[in-house]
């Protein structure tokens, strides 16, 4: 998988530390939601079921890089 910089250092943070990469792998290839920021960064979101929350992942222009990962309460189910 590849990351940025920013990534490896924000997933060191205590709320996102409990992060698999499966999880981030799972949201990647069968996200439920896809928007495209106006940066051309692409979020996906998908429910992780083991823990009952959204897990929202912002992958660089090239769809593949990690940028961000984490929980998202402000995500609405539809």
């Amino acid at each position: 998988m590849k990351t940025t910089r920013y990534f490896e250092y924000t997933r060191l943070r205590s709320d996102r530390i409990q992060i698999k990469e499966e999880w981030i792998k799972s949201v990647i290839e069968s996200p439920e939601k896809v928007s495209i920021q106006s940066d051309g960064r692409i979020r996906k979101w998908a429910k992780i079921s083991e823990v009952g929350k959204y897990l929202r992942v912002i992958l660089l222009q090239d769809g593949e890089t990690v940028h961000n990962a984490f929980f998202d309460r402000s995500y609405k189910e539809k």
